[in-house]
Formats: C-alpha cells, sequence, structure tokens
C-alpha cells in the first residue's frame, strides 16, 4: 500500500538524517500508475518526493536486476535474521515493540562496518523539510444497517449507535483510526486483501437481541462465538430447545460476555459444560458468585484496662519524688 511506502521511507530519511538526490522503485503500483499511463507516477507519490525535494526513479518491466544492489542486500539480511532466530532459539517474542528492537540490534550489528562510508554519504544528503507528511490516506464512510463500515473493498464492524453516521477513517499501514465528530471512536487493525471482514460481537449484540431470528443464517454468524466454550454452549442449547429458544438463551450469555467479561464468562461455562444445563441464569449465578466480595473476619477488640493508664502515673511519680 501507499501507506507501508510513505512510513517506511520517511522512517528511513529521518533515521539517516538527511535526504538523497533520488528515489528508485520498482515499478510498485503503490507509486507508478498502471497500465494506461507507464510512465507516470502516482498523485500521491509526487507529492511525496516534492515535499522531500527527491526525483523519482523506476526501474524497467520485469528487470529486477536494476535493483541489484538492493536486492542482494535484502537477500543477506533475510539470511542473517534467519541465523539470529537459530542463535536465539525461538520465533516467538512477547509482542512487536520487542521483535522491533531486535530487529534494531540486529540492524545495528550489521552496519557496524559501514560507518565511514555512512559518513561519506551523509555529507551529500540534502537537508530534511520541518516535518513529515502523513502517512495516511482519508476516507469518509456511512455506517450501513448492518452496523459495519466498508474500507478499501474489506468489512469493519463499529459500534452500534453508529448507523447511518458518516465517520472518517484515517486508513495507514497497519491500522484504521475511526472518528465521528472530531474524536478517535477506535482503533482497528487493517486488513490485508480484499473482500475480508473483521467483526466484534460487542458491536452486534443489541442488533441480534432484537432481532434473534436472524441469528441463524447471520452471515457472520461464526464471529459471534468469541472462544470454544461458547461454541459447545450454543450447540447444547440447540439440542435441548428449539432454535428460537436457544438462540435468545445464547444471546443472553453473549451480551454479559460483552457487557462484564468475556473471560469470566467462558470460565462459567467451562464449570457447566458436562456438570448442568447451560442456562443464562446460571451463568450469571456464576459470576455474581466470582464478584462477591470475601466476608471479613470477625475482628475482636480487648477490652482497655485503664487502670494501667494509673499505675504508669504512679511509677512517674515515684521517679520525681526519688
Amino acid at each position: 500500500s501507499f501507506e507501508s511506502l510513505s512510513e517506511g521511507l520517511q522512517a528511513a530519511l529521518w533515521e539517516l538524517g538527511g535526504v538523497p538526490h533520488a528515489h528508485q522503485t520498482d515499478r510498485l503500483t503503490a507509486a507508478v500508475q498502471k497500465s494506461l499511463l507507464p510512465d507516470e507516477f502516482t498523485q500521491r507519490y509526487q507529492a511525496l518526493l516534492k515535499h522531500y525535494g527527491m526525483e523519482g526513479r523506476k526501474t524497467q518491466a520485469a528487470s529486477p536486476n536494476e535493483n541489484g544492489d538492493i536486492e542482494q542486500s535484502n537477500y543477506r539480511f533475510k539470511r542473517a535474521l534467519k541465523q539470529a532466530l537459530l542463535l536465539r532459539g525461538s520465533s516467538d517474542f512477547a509482542d512487536l515493540a520487542s521483535y522491533k528492537l531486535f530487529l534494531k540490534e540486529l540492524f545495528a550489528r550489521l552496519n557496524s562496518g559501514r560507518k565511514e562510508r555512512f559518513q561519506e554519504e551523509q555529507r551529500n544528503l540534502q537537508s530534511l523539510p520541518e516535518q513529515r507528511l502523513e502517512s495516511c490516506k482519508r476516507l469518509w464512510v456511512s455506517v450501513g444497517p448492518s452496523s459495519t463500515i466498508r474500507v478499501n473493498h474489506n468489512v469493519y464492524s463499529v459500534e452500534s449507535r453508529l448507523i447511518g453516521e458518516t465517520m472518517e477513517v484515517r486508513l495507514y499501514a497497519d491500522h484504521l483510526d475511526l472518528y465521528y465528530g472530531q474524536k478517535c471512536v477506535d482503533t482497528l487493525p487493517r486488513l490485508r486483501g480484499e473482500k475480508r471482514y473483521l467483526i466484534n460481537y460487542r458491536h452486534m449484540i443489541d442488533q441480534l437481541e432484537r432481532k434473534p431470528g436472524a441469528f441463524e443464517n447471520y452471515r457472520y454468524r461464526e464471529e459471534m462465538f468469541p472462544g470454544s466454550y461458547f461454541r459447545l454452549a450454543y450447540d447444547e442449547l440447540k439440542k435441548r430447545h428449539t432454535p428460537q429458544q436457544a438462540t435468545k438463551e445464547y444471546l443472553k450469555i453473549l451480551r454479559m460476555a460483552a457487557k462484564e467479561s468475556e473471560t469470566a464468562v467462558a470460565t462459567a461455562l467451562s464449570e457447566l459444560c458436562g456438570r448442568q444445563p447451560i442456562t443464562a441464569c446460571a451463568v450469571e449465578e456464576i459470576l455474581h458468585a466470582q464478584q462477591r466480595p470475601p466476608l471479613c473476619a470477625g475482628v475482636r477488640i480487648a477490652q482497655v484496662d485503664l487502670a494501667a493508664y494509673d499505675r504508669l502515673l504512679q511509677k512517674e511519680e515515684a521517679s520525681y519524688a526519688s
């Protein structure tokens, strides 16, 4: 995406502390127009080049050798990364920030022998502008009757109170910021590709409770089971009740997960499965038992012996007399 290109390029320029005279791309569709105008850059890419005062260049079609140095550097880095992960003993990281720190340290080691050459190049760099360009695309979308919005051919759910309203979407490389009334109301991860969807059952529960009959054939029904115990509970309810009764009972359970605690409801369902019939009332009783504060231990306060103060005063008088 252009957002990825813009964010990555700008991060590199500010890391370098200067701007080269040209930037060459391997015909990314985010930078180079499609077949109708093969010799022109996209409007957004031209604006990015103009902001930094760079000349735009592109490789010829089907000629990766023209970026041979970059391709080779990329290959060597991937190989070094694979070896570093093998030495580390695991490819698992606690979070994205930890992985980024690992990559930054690897970059520093790989570039440690290039300091002198970099200093020579740095003297030829142009000055940076006063500030970066915003690396996002702004869109205005309407919230449909199903409490969803469509962004770049993908579907996202939003709060049901926004149905019929218009929202501003700021589309970044890896996430979306949703604005309503000049206030950021939600941040969602960006979906890759097209015809995909990101549905949050918390956004849908109000509508589904008003129209429970639509649940059985609901397009995003699978997203309404936030865990395996929720699916087991729904299957058990269908065995014991009519489809309509089972749906109503399950939606009550789902509402408790949305409004109170998904983890607590899942724990309650795990306790009920295979032991007693699952009902919304049974789940609610377990939740209340978990939330009930423990009884305070009895505190016994001994009777104060005031005579102790008299004896203390008598000792002080005796010591003064002596």
